[in-house]
């Protein structure tokens, strides 16, 4: 099991509070995270990353261990401290403006 942190938008869609506990088989990388976020909340199959072309949306970053992984390879493995449970995979939704 591994700890998933939403933004509020996303908590709202999947009527969830606090983070989520996910059990994701395989090895632990953002695309088996995602996968199993889907999977259990099928909701938010769409929001989170384009579901042609598999990519992230624009507007989303992840984070882990106070790292930006939003540009790291999707299958690439997440920091041992998300697996260990010891820090959360968090899924934010990036701010734009001006």
């Amino acid at each position: 099991m591994i700890r998933v942190v939403l933004p509020a938008h996303l908590k709202t869609l999947a009527h969830v509070q606090g983070e989520v506990e996910l059990e994701v088989t395989g090895a632990l990388t953002q695309t088996s995270v995602i996968d199993a976020l889907e999977a259990k909340y099928p909701v938010l199959y769409g929001t989170i990353r384009d579901p042609a072309t598999q990519k992230r949306r624009p507007f989303i970053r992840f984070y882990a261990c106070e790292e930006d992984l939003s540009h790291e390879a999707p299958d690439a493995p997440l920091p041992e401290a998300v697996a260990s449970r010891t820090e959360p995979f968090f899924v934010i939704g990036a701010m734009a403006g001006g």
